[in-house]
Order: C-alpha cells, then sequence, then structure tokens
C-alpha cells in the first residue's frame, strides 16, 4: 500500500549531499512526434546549474496527494508474463539505462500513446537506494535492509517562453526578447517498481499526473499495461455530474442539493473513521460507495424513489470496474464555502432584524417625545381635540360626567401629584 512517509522517504534524498541518481537518459520530441535530441548523462557529472533543474523535476514527479496526484496502479497479469510491459521495464532497470535499444523502446512507446499536442521532453532517471533498517521507533541502524532500484520517468512539456521587450546586448537597445522553448514541471511520470512501505513492489509503479481532472486513462493502459484508475478528481466529478444531471429536472438549485448530499457523505465518512479508531484499526479499509448507500443519502434529501433509482443506476453503471472511495466524492472545499455563506447569511438576517428592532425603538422614542412636547398649533389641527396620557391605574380613574349641559371628564387627583399639560409642569 503506497504510503506518504515512503514517498517522501525518496524525495528527502533528492538532494546534492545525499543523491545517489547514477544515469539520466532522456528524449526531446517536437509536435510532429519526430525525435528531435536524446540525452545520456551520467547525473552526479551535471554542472550545478543543470544538476538542480533536473533535480526539480524529478522531485515534481513524486509530489501531490496520494490517490489524486499520485496512483498506486497495478499490471495486469499478461504484462507480468514474457515480452509484457512489466517485463520490459524490469528489463530497463536491470541495465541501468546503458541499454540503447531497450531506451529506444520506451521513447517509442510513450511517443505512441502520449497524446499531446505540442512539445515535450521525456525524462529518465535511474537510482539505488541503500534502504537502512528502522527500529519500531523510526529509529535507524546501519545496516542494509535492501537495495531499492528503480526507475523514475517524467514527461514535461516544452513552451515557447512569453515574448515580451528585453535588453539586446548585441545591439546595445532594448528590443523585441528572443523567445526561447523551455522546459516546464512534468504533465505525467511514473515510479517502477513502486516504493511501499520500504519495499520494492514489482507487480505495481506509482503513476503521477499533473491536473488530477484527467489522468490520461488511455496512456495508462497502452503504454504502461496497468488498469487505468481514477484520480479522486474523477471519481467526484463523475459523481456530481450524475446526480446533478438527475435532480436537475425536479429540483431548482442542484448545485446547493448537490452540497448537501456531500455533507451527509462525509457524516458518514466520518463515522466509520471514528468506529475504525474504536476497533484501534491501524490501517482501515477504504470505505466505497454501495447503492444501499446512496439510496439512504438520496432518499434523506426526499428525492422522488424514481430519481434514486435513475442515480443509482448511472453510478453502478459508470464505476462498473471499481466503486469509487466515499471520501473522494466530497468536495471539502465547496462544503466549507457553503456553510462560510450560509454563517454569512445568517449573520446579515441577525443584523436585518436588529436594524429592524433598532428602527420600531426609535420609532416609539419618537412618538413618546412628541406625545409629551408642547404642541406646534399647525401640528395641532392634525391632532385629537384632547389628548390624554396617563399611567393604566390613573385611566381606570378617569370619568365622563355632564354638567349644567356640558361634557367633562373628571380625572380624581391626590395632593401633590404631577402634572405635565401640554409641556407645562405644575402640581395639584
Amino acid at each position: 500500500m503506497l504510503r506518504n512517509r515512503d514517498i517522501l522517504e525518496l524525495k528527502r534524498r533528492f538532494k546534492k549531499e545525499s543523491c545517489t541518481i547514477t544515469r539520466m537518459c532522456g528524449c526531446y520530441v517536437d509536435s510532429n512526434k519526430n525525435k528531435v535530441v536524446e540525452l545520456n548523462e551520467t547525473f552526479l557529472n551535471l554542472d550545478d546549474a543543470e544538476f538542480y533543474k533536473y533535480l526539480d523535476i524529478a522531485k515534481k514527479a513524486l509530489s501531490g496527494t496520494i490517490g489524486n496526484n499520485l496512483l498506486e496502479l497495478k499490471f495486469e497479469k499478461s504484462e507480468e508474463e514474457s515480452g509484457g510491459r512489466q517485463q520490459y521495464l524490469l528489463g530497463l532497470r536491470e541495465s541501468g539505462l546503458k541499454n540503447p535499444e531497450l531506451l529506444e523502446h520506451l521513447y517509442d512507446m510513450i511517443i505512441e500513446n502520449y497524446d499531446y499536442v505540442g512539445n515535450y521532453l521525456i525524462l529518465i532517471f535511474h537510482d539505488a537506494y541503500d534502504v537502512m533498517t528502522k527500529t519500531n521507533d523510526d529509529l535507524k541502524i546501519d545496516e542494509s535492509e535492501e537495495v531499492f532500484d528503480y526507475l523514475l520517468c517524467a514527461i514535461c512539456p516544452v513552451n515557447l517562453s512569453k515574448p515580451g521587450l528585453g535588453y539586446r546586448e548585441d545591439e546595445n537597445r532594448i528590443g523585441v526578447r528572443i523567445q526561447d522553448r523551455v522546459v516546464g514541471m512534468p504533465d505525467v511520470g511514473f515510479l517502477f517498481p513502486s516504493f511501499a512501505e520500504r519495499s520494492a513492489d514489482v507487480h505495481s509503479l506509482t503513476y503521477y499526473v499533473r491536473d488530477a481532472k484527467d489522468s490520461h486513462r488511455d496512456f495508462i493502459e497502452t503504454a504502461l499495461g496497468c488498469g487505468a484508475k481514477r484520480t479522486a478528481t474523477e471519481e467526484q466529478n463523475a459523481f456530481g455530474s450524475i446526480v446533478k444531471s438527475a435532480i436537475a429536472p425536479i429540483i431548482e438549485d442542484s448545485d446547493g442539493m448537490l452540497i448537501d448530499i456531500q455533507e451527509k457523505l462525509n457524516d458518514i465518512v466520518e463515522e466509520h473513521e471514528a468506529a475504525m479508531e474504536d476497533l484501534v484499526v491501524l490501517e482501515p479499509e477504504e470505505l466505497t460507495l454501495t447503492a444501499e448507500m446512496i439510496k439512504d443519502v438520496l432518499s434523506d434529501k426526499e428525492i422522488p424513489d424514481a430519481t434514486v433509482a435513475l442515480i443509482q443506476s448511472h453510478i453502478t453503471e459508470e464505476f462498473s470496474d471499481q466503486p469509487p472511495a466515499v471520501r473522494n466524492l466530497v468536495n471539502e472545499k465547496a462544503i466549507e464555502k457553503n456553510n462560510k455563506e450560509k454563517k454569512e447569511f445568517k449573520l446579515l438576517e441577525e443584523v436585518a432584524t436588529l436594524k429592524q428592532e433598532n428602527l420600531e425603538k426609535a420609532e416609539q422614542i419618537e412618538t413618546l417625545v412628541k406625545m409629551e412636547a408642547p404642541l406646534d398649533p399647525e401640528e395641532a389641527k392634525n391632532w385629537a381635540e384632547v389628548f390624554l396620557r396617563m399611567k393604566p391605574d390613573k385611566a381606570q380613574q378617569v370619568k365622563a360626567q355632564t354638567i349644567d349641559g356640558q361634557k367633562y371628564l373628571l380625572i380624581p387627583m391626590e395632593e401633590n401629584e404631577h402634572v405635565n399639560l401640554n409641556g407645562v409642569e405644575t402640581t395639584m
């Protein structure tokens, strides 16, 4: 099983003081698939400037996330028989890159199957790593466990540098800069054999792809003789496309629903991992998607049974070769962004509510002030002729009475009781 620690152990050796790469060969291919120039170098004899640039390319071919940029690919059984691709790579490794015919076969195999529009450089490194024995607490013992003899291949695009102005030293002026063909970082590559659990696994290779959206599955099968395997990004995109296509006719916000479904799947993954921890499983088995799991997740979202069945059918067909890991279907960045937007929306709602409450309170205060302030004659026209404001228990004491044919409101008053009449303060 491919582990991060194994990849890092190899990459840590790609330094001037610890590098043991013996030979580097390569072939520059133009856009018409012609071999323009071939390289064959003793790696440690390179000038420092070139040495570090090539070493950067080697490091890049072992970078990224396992399961996304780095895939552990198994050879088909037929490829491990005489004449198969695995047998050929074993021979190329044993030659130490010193057999011209085997090198030409590698170049031809890549040129024939690598679908790329433009120029590119094929590089192949040979190295022998003396793997030191480690104790259980990761302390090294000065004793060799095995010699990991391996090949590292990188296929790098070669593009023209960007046009621009520059200093033309030959003419002592500023002019159009001469464009060069520049070797970029690898687009794809592979390590053979895989370095798994600090040992060589000749039944597999570690495949690198820069853009996890496209693993170049045809290249994996036809050039390398391995069973194709999707990256996590490819699995996620395929799953999302199936779900959105099915729910779009019945759900307006299909993007939002997809994120809700992914959140539910993420909860399932976390529950599974927690259960594995309780069982003290050092290397828990990857949880893969099942038809029953799809049904449970979608039914929980009140999606019609017919739509659920359609999604189940399409996913089963799409992933007939290998069910996807549930974790790979979860877009954690999209979920995080969605949760952040929800929090921001809720906060905006709370702020709007507070503003409305404050506005209502301000209007109440303004009304009270108007009630207690002396009335302007013009403003008074819009008011009732008599406006009384008093405490509830006092209001209950007010009575209407006719005296000498004139109606009066009688308000009982206590001695020294406070009165505000149109802004004029007095006591009884």
